[in-house]
């Protein structure tokens, strides 16, 4: 069964958006804007005031029932805003609720939730939201202009370093009034403006009662019960074994536009397993209910079990209009091995994705050419244009030429898992880079040291795909250790970067924006708890995330991004691996979903239960 998403009028136009040149909502010909319920990235939002519910929600939904989910791994914390600690499945996206509801129809609009308005000047120097009267915290306390500024404050102070990096950027905050607050917003160093995106980064900032969170040692993993103001309760937990939700049955905003036809079941389950084959049995025998699916081949070949057969499992794709993201093998630069980029272009060669898919997934999967594949914002198969070249034009060295007038293209194997022209061609870049072929194996010319490195794994699939990749290498003449840890200890050590080289997928988005420094900024590369795994440090990836920020239209925005993209490729930080090309997703019968799903695939919040007969 396949659901397309249909493109209707709410985000006809939406696809080519882009996240970071927000432009508010005023009135042509105002600097000024007004008050109003929603911001969109560019022009207006889909929805105007007064709309009463998302296009993939059914507002006719049933409410009730269980609805159990399978993870995988550990947790021992309830926690989510910290690097302390793993962190259950859901925190975030349950028990707390930010100032604005994000609308999964559009690449980036927000919604007012506990804010009812939200007011931004044209120059996005400062933004100011006005609460509704009616917020409530789940222990039936008022939601304040006291807790907005609180949760901001600590956030800032003793939670995860990217929160840190966004709201650092406020310089002074006001209460115009009683249920109104005012982040005023500092320009950016190279010149160029308040951060444009930074409104609606603080719009979805997690809101958190002052009179629960002050008492608390915020920066300290545990399991004090979480309290906030969103649709469900923590009910019951088991570290590292189960955490149970439970609809809150005085919950302050179930009849909000921007809640309607969503949260309808009334228990969440969340039930971890040590990893992907113990949890996918415990699918098959019915112990949950939803199994999102990222092994081709066992979506291909294992989904013959008798729920299948009978009916009672389906097995459905969701199209969605995300860019890939970049899954990939990533480099630690921090490590000598890996300094040269001539040793990682040879590196990239080694991997014979022709054949691996074709042996390994089935032949399911695409080639990652960018790190924003499958849309707009690819820079593959596309020429810089002239703004990308403005932007570029002070980094002279930081875009190869091939990639400056196509793109990248990734080393095309020969399926036969020879790959002897890839060979010859990473055998030529480790010589440039000072290797050579001693006894059959890659030594540096100088000191005879061999080339050999490790790849940390914590799943099964990675360690497949990684004891292949070794055998690719060993061919060469390069040593590969795979190594095996468990979750926590995998979490640990990526946490301090200490590792040669692992697996990592950063997410696709039609709205790039700030999360881009807290991947790939200089600043980032020697946070705790920062996403740049690779240690990029590059004036040029910089300039390119502060372009795409400061984008005030969407040509300038895309360019921005396009630029960007050419950059880190031109890097080789990554192998680029693969991507599919649908959401695959198994259902046992009891779970139903509407027939329209969202831009970004399929929206778990807006399923519902089976009426029961």
């Amino acid at each position: 069964m396949r659901v397309d998403m249909r493109r209707s009028k709410i985000y006809q136009g939406g696809l080519a958006a882009s996240f970071c040149a927000l432009v508010f909502l005023a009135f042509a010909g105002h600097a000024q804007a007004e008050p109003r319920l929603g911001i969109a990235m560019h022009g207006e939002p889909a929805y105007a005031d007064g709309f009463t519910h998302f296009s993939y929600a059914n507002p006719d939904a049933p409410s009730g029932g269980t609805i159990r989910y399978g993870a995988v791994g550990s947790f021992d914390s309830l926690n989510p805003f910290i690097v302390r600690g793993t962190p259950a499945i859901g925190l975030r996206d349950y028990v707390f609720e930010g100032l604005m509801a994000r609308s999964y129809d559009e690449p980036f609009s927000l919604y007012g939730l506990i804010a009812e308005s939200i007011d931004v000047p044209d120059d996005r120097s400062s933004v100011t939201f006005r609460l509704r009267p009616e917020a409530r915290f789940s222990d039936g306390k008022p939601v304040t202009v006291d807790d907005v500024i609180f949760s901001l404050n600590i956030l800032r102070d003793k939670g995860r370093p990217n929160y840190k990096s966004y709201f650092s950027k406020v310089v002074k905050t006001e209460r115009p009034d009683a249920r109104s607050v005012k982040f005023i917003l500092r320009p950016e160093p190279d010149g160029s403006g308040p951060d444009r995106e930074l409104p609606l980064i603080i719009g979805l900032m997690p809101i958190l009662p002052k009179h629960i969170y002050e008492k608390r040692k915020f920066d300290q993993s545990g399991y004090d019960l979480p309290v906030g103001s969103g649709r469900y309760l923590l009910q019951s937990f088991k570290p590292g074994n189960r955490i149970v939700y439970q609809r809150h049955v005085n919950y302050w905003g179930r009849d909000l536009p921007v809640n309607r036809g969503l949260g309808n079941f009334a228990t969440l389950q969340f039930d971890y397993y040590r990893d992907s084959n113990a949890s996918f049995e415990a699918f098959k025998a019915g112990l949950y209910d939803v199994r999102p699916e990222d092994d081709p081949g066992r979506w291909t070949t294992e989904f013959d079990f008798p729920a299948v057969k009978d009916g009672r499992v389906k097995k459905v794709t969701f199209a969605t209009g995300l860019p890939s993201g970049m899954r990939g093998l990533v480099f630690n630069t921090r490590r000598e091995i890996f300094a040269d980029k001539r040793v990682r272009v040879a590196l990239t060669a080694l991997f014979d994705f022709q054949w691996v898919n074709k042996t390994l997934y089935h032949g399911s999967y695409r080639r990652t050419q960018s790190y924003f594949d499958n849309s707009e914002l690819s820079s593959h198969g596309v020429a810089a244009d002239a703004r990308e070249r403005a932007l570029l034009k002070h980094f002279p060295k930081a875009v190869t030429p091939e990639i400056m007038a196509r793109g990248y293209d990734a080393p095309v194997g020969d399926a036969t898992g020879q790959n002897r022209v890839n060979r010859a061609a990473a055998l030529k870049m480790l010589a440039d880079a000072g290797y050579v072929v001693r006894n059959g194996r890659i030594v540096a010319r100088d000191t005879g040291e061999a080339l050999r490195f490790e790849i940390l794994v914590a799943r099964p699939g990675d360690e497949r795909l990684a004891l292949v990749y070794r055998n690719m290498l060993e061919r060469t003449g390069i040593s590969a250790n795979v190594r095996n840890v468990d979750p926590s200890q995998y979490q640990g050590r990526l946490d301090a970067y200490d590792y040669d080289m692992i697996f990592f997928e950063w997410a696709g988005s039609l709205s790039p924006g700030n999360e881009q420094m807290f991947r790939w900024g200089a600043d980032a590369a020697d946070q705790t708890g920062s996403y740049n795994f690779a240690g990029v440090k590059d004036p040029a990836v910089d300039a390119m995330i502060s372009a795409l920020l400061s984008a005030r239209t969407r040509p300038e925005f895309v360019s921005a991004v396009r630029a960007l993209d050419r950059v880190l490729l031109s890097g080789n930080y990554v192998v680029p691996l693969f991507f599919a090309p649908e959401q695959w997703v198994a259902l046992w019968d009891q779970v139903q979903y509407p027939d329209k799903t969202s831009l970004y695939g399929y929206r778990a919040d807006s399923w519902w239960a089976k009426k029961k007969k």
